[in-house]
């Protein structure tokens, strides 16, 4: 199913019909820990920037309506860019009774969204020599031994936990409509009269019995609770001060279920996880969930705010599984969709009461939240919204583009035929640039271009990560005349055109 409808929980409620006010927040977030990067110097260029402002407005009109005719309590929404939270809002109520205003400030079930830190947790044990992504799981847990799918499917290992690769059922129970979880004792007791759906690597599944056990696996490598784990390796460095794990603390949002026919809506109770917290079990905010999105975009060793290498980020954000029609999959704890031909990364999250989504896109430096306090609020489309107004502006001001080399028109004699044993490639000038087709090909939509680095190199750019992308491209020359382009370590040579 789509990435942001894959965490409904599928609770029946009633409701309560409401007139919505909207609530304009406009706050400032608290500086990270000490050791995080610096802002950057141009974030109050983009908050005030008139195209930011106008897609605020454009968001805003839109939000409005949509509490208005869908009777939604509330939805706070926000921006990132890079190290910075440039806007944040609040629609509607926290709790409609008592009208108490959404904000950045506001507690949310997070849910899903736990995931993200089960699987940083993991990397940091990695880090640290204590686990391997491919240990199988019963070296840590040694009663995981539930009943394979086939005669040869091999030991589970903790990275298909992390990828929704391990074949394991979604649930471990029927806790999304008794809304009683089951203890860590209880899990292992339901885990021996579990058997696979798949074989590990079969197909991507979603798997909350999954990241529970990896939970596990992270309490038994670290000698602590993963509350505390999480609390004290990711909370603290990342000054998430108003996170925590299976609290019913003061601050939270009132949980509304969804709409029934006659319009009212039922209040929803507060509900533990219990062992099934590293899936499922976080509370957070806007603000605090803001400070997570801005990790993401950082660089450097490990240490302080810093909670994993680059290195590992990296191995979070890569695509490790695929949903079968190929339009999303999963990293490692991460969900990763393209939306408008750009790879978004993040999260959703569905709890009794509160659904959520973060969407992160890792080139332009930007993040979108959106937490709201019933279930068929649908956050992902609103993301989709957030993304199409406030997040392209955002993009568009912050841009940063390459210090391009100034043409230089005597490379115009580069244009010509060359030839070599696997095929022909044509140098073709254009207005102050050059590109690279295949005479013989089917069509010249997407030609690879030759970037000038200067000294006449150029790099070889294309749109897919096959053949030479990214290699350095120069040319050979006899008497001033191109005779052969090398291209990385290979070359052909120019052909004499009538």
């Amino acid at each position: 199913m789509p990435i942001f409808h894959r965490f409904r929980c599928g609770c029946s409620a009633s409701r309560i019909r409401v007139v919505i006010l909207t609530a304009v927040v406009a706050t400032a977030w608290s500086a990270l820990a000490a050791q995080a990067q610096a802002p950057a110097p141009a974030t109050t260029t983009v908050a005030a920037n008139p195209d930011v402002l106008g897609a605020e407005r454009l968001f805003s009109a839109w939000m409005e309506g949509q509490l208005a005719y869908r009777g939604l309590p509330g939805v706070v929404v926000g921006v990132v860019s890079d190290q910075q939270l440039v806007w944040a809002k609040g629609f509607g109520f926290a709790d409609v009774k008592a009208k108490i205003p959404m904000s950045p400030e506001t507690k949310f079930r997070m849910a899903s969204h736990s995931k993200l830190f089960t699987a940083i947790a993991i990397m940091q044990l990695r880090e640290e020599g204590k686990l391997h992504l491919d240990d199988p799981v019963e070296k840590y847990l040694p009663w995981f031994k539930a009943a394979p799918a086939g005669d040869d499917d091999g030991q589970i290992t903790i990275e298909q936990l992390l990828s929704h690769s391990s074949g394991l059922q979604r649930e471990a129970g029927d806790h999304w409509v008794s809304f009683e979880f089951p203890t860590e004792e209880q899990l292992k007791r339901l885990y021996a009269d579990r058997k696979a759906a798949f074989a590990p690597s079969v197909r991507w599944k979603y798997s909350n019995l999954a990241y529970s056990v990896a939970g596990m696996v992270i309490e038994q490598v670290s000698g602590q609770k993963w509350a505390a784990y999480v609390d004290r390796n990711i909370f603290q460095p990342l000054a998430m001060t108003s996170s925590s794990v299976d609290k019913n603390v003061t601050g939270l949002t009132v949980p509304y279920g969804r709409r029934m026919p006659d319009g009212t809506r039922e209040t929803l109770p507060f509900v533990d996880a219990r062992g099934m917290a590293a899936a499922t079990g976080v509370t957070s905010t806007l603000a605090d969930m803001a400070r997570f999105v801005s990790a993401n975009f950082r660089r450097g060793p490990r240490g302080g705010a810093q909670v994993v290498s680059s290195g590992s980020w990296r191995e979070m954000h890569r695509v490790r599984s695929v949903e079968e029609n190929w339009t999303s999959g999963s990293g490692l704890g991460y969900d990763i969709s393209r939306i408008n031909n750009r790879t978004w990364t993040g999260h959703g999250g569905g709890y009794p009461g509160n659904t959520t989504q973060t969407l992160i896109q890792l080139d332009d430096k930007v993040g979108i939240i959106v937490l709201t306090n019933t279930n068929d609020s649908n956050p992902g489309d609103i993301a989709r919204q957030l993304i199409a107004t406030v997040g392209v502006a955002v993009a568009k001001v912050t841009a940063q583009k390459p210090a391009a080399v100034a043409w230089d028109d005597s490379w115009a004699r580069f244009a010509g035929l060359y030839r070599g044993r696997g095929g022909d490639s044509h140098v073709v000038l254009l207005n102050q640039k050059l590109v690279i087709i295949t005479p013989n090909g089917t069509n010249v939509d997407n030609p690879v271009e030759l970037v000038p680095l200067g000294g006449g190199r150029f790099r070889f750019s294309a749109l897919t990560g096959g053949g030479s992308v990214g290699e350095v491209v120069r040319f050979v020359e006899e008497s001033g005349r191109p005779m052969r382009m090398y291209t990385g370590d290979g070359w052909i040579d120019r052909i004499a055109t009538p």
